[in-house]
């Protein structure tokens, strides 16, 4: 046996071992390359078997008639660039005259078969230019964050997407959200992934935990307000409404719109403020929406009336105040009582994990993404943290959250506490915790005198 052969065995015994041990360590290693490779040799057989082709134009057929040449064969979509990532491959292809990027979307499961990838992804960047996001290996069986995300106000990275890329929380641009999911679904772990993003940036989170606070108090350094109980619920929402009407009467004083400002320079939220007047956003967190909801009595029946009206008039009026809402629960349906599809109508973000019913999944995607609610409901209940979220655009993606614990969230909102802001309309609720306890060690090893 020579020593080429010997190296040779090592090299195929090592990519069999991170193929099957660290699928992340083979892909970089072994599987980018030999998968670009085979998806160049196999494109243009695999477009063909697909029906992803269209037939030669009448002047190529004519001209092939008159120079007696055998006729052209179909045209495939032209490859643009394929550029390889850390998870897979990025492929980006132009649609021939007739083609349309539903057939692309229609044919994922084939060419994920054809081109022997673990899953692709279609989506269409302008008029007749498709990308196609193929994964080399299941990137949600162990969640591993890019090392660089981007970082921009209120743009908070908190999952990762089946096709690799990073899932944001953006406030701006989606501003209430609403989380579903089962007992040991992994909604927690979202919520502190949550937190944790949210601690580094100059916003205020508010939070409403009736479960006696085990899941927000322990992050309570970080939090501006916090409630326990549906009483302190009440009165905290009434406290965030009347926050909300003097920051409208702040803009309203501030919005320039004198002949000689120009019209993108009108003030109509606090983003469209000058930096120094500009309030700080918040961010509230209701952990578990059916603890407001429920009631027993006509006196809880008239408080669960007005949280809900709060909650309404947070989600229809909050986002020109910079208030964002995050509410998570098990269900989310009409059976809560009035008000809650109304409160529901806004939430525009929707995330679901395992749920354990199919009316559990339409509550989060039937009025807006019908397809996502099938993935909802097939999610696996050995896979705690794997999701379905959409938006009003209808789209859908499966992601899953890296696991953070409650110390690591705890610690986070320790090391940040100092960027916790004061809202004097919330002054009442500040939860009250111990001062952090001092990093300085002494250096005497004797014990300290006792009295």
């Amino acid at each position: 046996m020579t020593w080429f052969t010997v190296a040779l065995l090592l090299v195929v015994a090592t990519a069999g071992l991170l193929r099957w041990r660290r699928p992340a360590w083979y892909w970089l290693t072994f599987g980018v390359t030999i998968s670009a490779v085979r998806v160049l040799v196999r494109y243009a057989s695999v477009m063909d078997a697909c029906g992803l082709t269209v037939p030669p134009s009448r002047w190529r057929l004519a001209l092939a008639r008159m120079t007696d040449r055998p006729a052209p064969d179909s045209r495939v979509p032209r490859i643009l660039r394929l550029r390889p990532t850390r998870t897979g491959l990025v492929l980006r292809i132009k649609l021939r005259p007739g083609q349309d990027a539903f057939d692309v979307s229609a044919a994922t499961d084939r060419l994920r078969h054809s081109f022997g990838m673990y899953g692709v992804t279609s989506r269409e960047l302008r008029s007749g230019v498709v990308e196609l996001r193929m994964t080399g290996y299941d990137v949600l069986k162990r969640v591993q964050m890019p090392a660089k995300v981007d970082r921009v106000p209120m743009r908070i990275p908190v999952a990762l997407r089946e096709d690799g890329s990073v899932h944001y929380r953006d406030y701006r641009t989606v501003p209430h959200g609403l989380t579903l999911g089962a007992t040991e679904s992994g909604k927690s772990v979202y919520q502190r992934n949550l937190v944790a993003g949210l601690a580094p940036h100059d916003v205020a989170l508010v939070g409403i935990d009736c479960k006696q606070g085990v899941e927000l108090f322990p992050l309570a350094r970080r939090f501006s307000a916090l409630a326990d109980n549906p009483d302190t619920a009440l009165e905290l929402l009434d406290a965030l409404v009347t926050h909300m009407e003097d920051v409208y009467q702040l803009i309203r004083a501030q919005q320039r719109i004198s002949v000689s400002v120009p019209d993108a320079e009108i003030a109509a939220d606090i983003w469209d403020l000058p930096a120094d007047l500009r309030p700080v956003p918040v961010v509230v967190l209701v952990d578990e929406v059916a603890e407001l909801a429920l009631f027993a009595t006509k006196e809880d029946e008239k408080r669960r009336d007005r949280i809900i009206t709060a909650l309404v008039r947070l989600a229809q009026l909050g986002r020109a105040a910079g208030i964002y809402l995050e509410i998570c629960g098990q269900r989310f349906g009409s059976e809560l009582g009035k008000g809650i599809t109304m409160l529901r109508a806004q939430l525009t973000g929707r995330t679901a994990h395992r749920v354990n019913d199919e009316p559990s999944a339409n509550m989060a995607f039937g009025d807006i993404a019908p397809d996502a609610v099938l993935a909802a409901i097939q999610i696996p209940t050995d896979t705690p943290g794997i999701a379905v979220t959409g938006d009003s655009s209808g789209g859908w993606s499966r992601i899953r959250a890296p696991h953070t614990s409650l110390r690591q969230a705890v610690n986070l909102c320790n090391r940040h506490a100092d960027r916790t802001p004061d809202l004097p309309a919330l002054e009442a609720f500040r939860p009250a915790v111990a001062p952090l306890p001092s990093a300085r060690v002494p250096l005497s090893k004797t014990a300290p005198a006792t009295a």
